[in-house]
């Protein structure tokens, strides 16, 4: 039902031949067909992406996690992911991809992540309470769902607050109580923090620095640079979407974050590099790609960078 941006790659362009496991553009008209003139100039040359990341990663074995790029930030739970999950791990796995933090927006997604991961090594689960969600008895089920599958999440999240859609100052008060009763389960756990900060970076990063939270990421973060900053000098972590190849905020941002904070998500099914298309786990790459050429330096550079960072924060 969802065009996604790489299955014209995976599944008819890329894939490698069985006999010389070569990884080279079978077909560029695919390429060019499928993601148009417009977003190809916006990521410069996008059908070398793949080509340059498959020989990159020459199809080893990544289901060793410490191996392969973790997406941080994504809702596999989500329905149009329902028919066919199982292929789009395969797709991520085939690019280097070795992970994703399912995060989850309320106890509903929570208990299908958990059913997904105990089928699908490749799925470490999160499960938090979506910001706009304002109700306190759910977040305190929500609280105590983590507690009693504490041993099972990879993180909590997705949690934060959100000015973008919530806009009153009463209703701001609740949202930012209901995030710090989760930023104080996260140090009592000792689990990571998947963060949402939706026009809302400024007041986000201040609350997470007065309750003393140290494992956070910031995802798909929209503030500035001067906003930003307190949080990378607490040494927290900020994940980049593939829509960062239309986006002109987040370029301004990368160019000033260092490398040793920067974390690749999809936010799957959303936030990538087509707007209207299904994003997937293996779009991380066009997030790395983009990266490596704001920065001006080698793909595999970002790569062992994110992949280290990675580890920092999620083990």
């Amino acid at each position: 039902m969802f065009p996604t941006p790489l299955h014209e790659f995976v599944n008819h362009a890329s894939l490698p031949s069985a006999a010389t496991g070569s990884s080279r553009i079978q077909n560029p008209a695919i390429v060019r067909s499928h993601f148009g003139a417009s977003v190809l100039h916006k990521c410069k040359d996008i059908k070398l992406l793949l080509q340059r990341s498959f020989e990159s990663t020459q199809f080893l074995n990544y289901d060793e996690r410490m191996n392969g790029l973790l997406d941080t930030h994504a809702h596999l739970c989500d329905p149009v992911f329902d028919n066919d999950l199982p292929q789009v791990l395969q797709r991520g796995k085939a690019v280097g991809v070795s992970g994703v933090i399912a995060v989850g927006e309320n106890i509903e997604d929570a208990k299908k992540t958990l059913h997904l991961a105990s089928r699908y090594p490749m799925i470490r689960p999160a499960a938090g309470l979506f910001p706009t969600v304002l109700d306190q008895s759910l977040a305190a089920g929500m609280r105590d769902f983590i507690r009693e599958h504490q041993r099972d999440l990879a993180a909590i999240g997705e949690i934060g607050l959100d000015h973008w859609v919530v806009k009153s100052e009463s209703e701001w008060e609740l949202q930012l109580d209901i995030f710090n009763g989760f930023i104080a389960l996260g140090k009592e756990l000792g689990l990571p923090l998947n963060v949402h900060s939706r026009s809302a970076g400024r007041q986000t990063v201040a609350a997470l620095l007065d309750s003393g939270a140290s494992k956070v990421q910031m995802h798909a973060f929209d503030g500035k640079y001067g906003t930003a900053l307190p949080a990378v000098e607490a040494g927290y972590f900020f994940s980049i979407p593939p829509s960062i190849v239309r986006s002109d905020q987040k370029k301004k941002l990368i160019r000033m974050l260092p490398l040793s904070c920067l974390l690749v998500e999809t936010d799957s099914p959303v936030l990538g590099p087509v707007p209207q298309e299904r994003n997937e786990p293996c779009n991380v790459l066009i997030a790395v790609k983009v990266i490596a050429e704001i920065k001006g330096i080698r793909e595999e550079a970002v790569r062992e960078a994110v992949i280290e960072n990675t580890h920092r924060l999620y083990g």
